[in-house]
């Protein structure tokens, strides 16, 4: 699956890159700044919680390559890797220039170069880009590939880079502390703990300097590489006031050793402060080691949906069964699956039966039934048949990619709630130096003595307890989970916005055919007459029934076989419009059908209507059933209602929503349904095309509406509302009206999606009160605001350990949405 996914519209493509090296919201505004600026681009999303950047743009002006280089101008990375593929067939240098061409449409490709004599592609490709998408191109190109580095599959690269993140930090905090530590028992003295022993060695301040510099200059060299690449580019980001305090601090305490009479001749005692820019450091570097610690767990939801894809297929060619990677299947293969193994790819079943667990793409737990002609999908787990099927959409193309690829947009994107945070964290920074400056300005002409130690105290406070980065996780972090979470249940939302919509609304609007009901017909109701036995009816009925296209005679023979009865095909068959069917079976003249079917013939109802009416008021259609000239019986049809449908109803009205249904069918039928489930607001006999004008009505009203919906004739009703459902979409998750998509038949995704949303939201909510109330109240303390009531100023190092754990805490905080749980019906 590639890290790096591509969209396509009109003229238009998207694509998602990784990105290394931020840490904190006004990098994600700085980059957000640099690619909207890029000729081509005409839109672009960065997020911090994912480290991905969602970008669109005309291929014609933008390529890949662009992005790479404006994002490694502004100081980032684009994690690439290098790629070596065997490629055959190529002949001469228009060949070369083909599969080179060929390659740099890939996503995530940055640049390709093919040897002819070699025969080898020499690629570099965002570090998520599959092995396999280059193969695929190679072979579309009309040449062949001999090898694609052992594996078909890629590996997750992406989480390599995430530990390889996680371990560099890792090893860094350690060095750091190791020097720091002593750097701090040597300053317990100066900070007026004299009463602890401390080595006279540690003491020196040249010592202290001997530990400090590598923890300045190695440990923390990515808060100088970042601040001057912002520096560059005349802007700044939390980098920079990183390494201006430190480097303050540190600067400080280097003249103050070095050049000690220059500070006597001035009057002042020259004071060293090594602790403070090395704790520092190491403590800001503990905060970012366990913020991405934490991170890499808000993105376990994608990772666990790409490790169900199979990654061997048995497929039968040349009248033989081969083992093959999932990557070299192709539409067409006939593959076999056994019992307990898992389905490599979408298809469709030709031979043998078997149940299916198909939980981990739709969240329910039953096992559904498979036969010939069935559609079964990758991924899912075979229970006990063996079956032989096609194979109809492989690589990106199956429902799992689709979902994986679904969730990762929406992970990407951001909820309307974020921007005013990101317009805060733009330009939080430059606020922050100004009133760094301010305070030091402020110390140093009105502070007690020693007023340019307190001063620079307090400068450095101020700097490092000003953090954006808790400010930029704050959403896209819950954003992950949230919607993590809601795909581990067949829950697909598809963006941030639609996510804060759902935690919004106030009206559920229910389609009825297909989301309350089955959307296929069965019969409910066997009813015989004039001493004919109620199994000889539907026996009879079935088998005249046997040539019928009509939805409602497929019911009755579908009933008929359920019950395991003889069917035999009529002599003879005659449809009758508007009226129902003449059948002879076994010699017997059978009619089925309406009652003025049954007049027209001469039969007399005998009592039959006010049983069909009774029917009728139920949400039924009855059909009478002659035989050989007398009324045998009523068989009564309908679409029968989902076995949640009611307990769903109540857990949405249970919660404060107005519930309505909309259907297509006459007011009687839908009332009859209405009643069935506890709905009280019906609109029926409304066509497709004006469901979207009662969507309109209700929002004109002053109402946030939901639309749930199968999808196909519903689109203009979901894309309407305000968040639109489609639910029973497990064949096409990418229901392009539709803001959530339920993959399963599931309606209890519905309430389920709406307390996911209204936790999400109240996560986000509560860490945006976090991270503004955070710097609104601390920025002030590390000014000194207390000093001249109760005599306390923040020292740098406290100002550092709650800078590291706010970050922390609201990452934190978001992973409680992993132990979300769905509503009880």
């Amino acid at each position: 699956m590639p890290g790096a996914s591509k969209g396509q519209s009109a003229g238009s493509e998207h694509l998602d890159l990784p990105i290394e090296g931020m840490s904190c919201a006004s990098c994600v505004a700085k980059i957000e700044e640099g690619l909207r600026a890029t000729p081509g681009v005409t839109h672009a999303a960065v997020n911090l919680a994912t480290n991905r950047a969602s970008i669109a743009y005309d291929p014609a002006v933008a390529q890949t390559r662009t992005f790479v280089d404006v994002i490694h101008s502004l100081g980032y990375e684009v994690p690439v890797r290098k790629v070596q593929l065997a490629v055959r067939g190529m002949h001469c240098a228009s060949c070369v220039e083909r599969v080179e061409r060929a390659l740099l449409m890939v996503d995530g490709v940055v640049s390709a170069t093919v040897n002819l004599v070699t025969e080898r592609a020499a690629v570099v490709a965002s570090a998520t880009t599959a092995v396999s998408a280059l193969s695929q191109a190679i072979r579309e190109a009309g040449y062949e590939v001999i090898d694609d580095g052992g594996s078909s599959a890629a590996p997750d690269y992406e989480l390599e880079a995430r530990a390889r993140e996680v371990r560099t930090l890792g090893r860094k905090l350690l060095v750091g502390a190791l020097l720091s530590v002593p750097i701090l028992w040597g300053s317990l003295p100066h900070m007026g703990l004299m009463w602890i022993w401390v080595p006279s060695i540690l003491e020196n301040p040249y010592i202290q300097l001997l530990l400090a510099t590598p923890v300045q200059v190695w440990v923390g060299w990515q808060f100088y590489r970042g601040a001057w690449a912002m520096a560059r580019h005349r802007t700044t980001d939390m980098n920079t006031l990183v390494a201006v305090g430190t480097s303050a601090a540190y600067g400080s305490s280097l003249a103050a050793t070095v050049l000690p009479g220059l500070f006597r001749s001035a009057g002042l005692d020259p004071q060293v402060y090594f602790e403070t820019a090395a704790i520092i450091i190491v403590l800001i570097l503990l905060g970012r080691y366990l913020e991405a610690r934490a991170k890499g767990r808000t993105s376990q939801a994608i990772r666990s949906l790409m490790r169900l894809q199979p990654q061997v297929a048995r497929v039968r060619r040349d009248d033989r069964e081969i083992d093959l990677p999932v990557g070299e299947v192709h539409v067409g293969d006939l593959l076999i699956v056994r019992p307990g193994e898992k389905i490599p790819v979408d298809g469709v079943l030709q031979e043998g039966r078997s149940p299916v667990d198909e939980s981990m793409l739709t969240g329910e737990s039953m096992p559904v039934e498979k036969g010939p002609g069935d559609r079964i999908f990758s991924a899912t787990l075979n229970k006990t048949g063996a079956f032989t099927y096609v194979a109809t959409k492989v690589g990106g193309e199956t429902v799992l990619a689709q979902i994986i690829r679904l969730v990762q947009e929406a992970q990407g994107s951001k909820a309307p709630i974020q921007q005013l945070a990101d317009r805060i964290a733009s330009r939080f920074v430059p606020v922050v130096l100004g009133i760094a400056i301010l305070t030091f300005l402020a110390w140093s002409i009105f502070g007690p003595p020693p007023a340019l130690t307190h001063a620079l105290v307090a400068f450095v406070a101020v700097l490092i307890i000003a953090c954006p980065c808790a400010l930029g996780l704050a959403t896209p972090t819950a954003l992950m989970v949230g919607i993590g979470r809601g795909a581990e249940r067949g829950i697909l939302i598809r963006s941030g916005q639609a996510l804060q919509a759902a935690d919004r609304i106030e009206t559920i609007v229910l389609d009825k055919t297909g989301t309350l009901t089955r959307g296929l017909p069965m019969v409910t109701d066997i009813r015989p007459l004039n001493g004919f036995q109620e199994a000889d009816l539907l026996r009879l009925a079935g088998s005249a029934e046997w040539g019928s296209e009509h939805p409602l005679g497929e019911a009755i023979t579908t009933k008929a076989t359920q019950e395991e009865l003889v069917l035999v095909r009529p002599d003879q068959f005659r449809a009758i419009p508007g009226q129902g069917i003449e059948a002879v079976v076994e010699s017997r003249t059978v009619l089925v059908g309406t009652p003025r079917l049954l007049r027209e013939h001469g039969i007399a109802l005998d009592g039959a209507s006010t049983a069909a009416q009774t029917l009728a008021d139920e949400g039924k259609t009855p059909m009478y059933v002659a035989i050989d000239g007398a009324a045998a019986g009523i068989v009564a049809v309908a679409d029968t209602l989902k076995p949640n449908s009611s307990p769903v109803v109540r857990a949405l009205r249970s919660r404060g929503l107005g519930v309505i249904m909309l259907t297509g069918d006459n007011l009687r039928t839908a009332q009859a349904i209405a009643r069935q489930v506890g709905i009280d607001q019906v609109v029926a006999d409304v066509l497709p095309d004006r469901k979207a004008q009662e969507i309109a009505k209700l929002q004109s009203a002053g109402k946030r509406v939901a639309m749930v919906g199968d999808g196909i004739n519903d689109g203009p009703a979901l894309a309407q509302a305000d968040l639109g459902i489609a639910i029973g979409a497990g064949t096409d998750v990418a229901v392009e009206a539709a803001d959530v998509v339920l993959v399963g038949d599931d309606l209890g995704g519905i309430p389920t999606a709406i307390a996911l949303s209204r936790q999400t939201m109240r996560i986000i909510k509560q860490n945006l009160v976090w991270a503004f109330g955070y710097n609104m109240i601390l920025i002030p303390v590390a000014a000194g605001v207390l000093y001249p009531f109760f005599g306390v100023l923040l020292s740098p190092m406290l100002a550092a350990l709650a800078m590291a754990l706010s970050s922390v805490s609201v990452v934190t905080n978001s992973l409680r949405l992993k132990g979300f749980r769905e509503p009880s019906l």
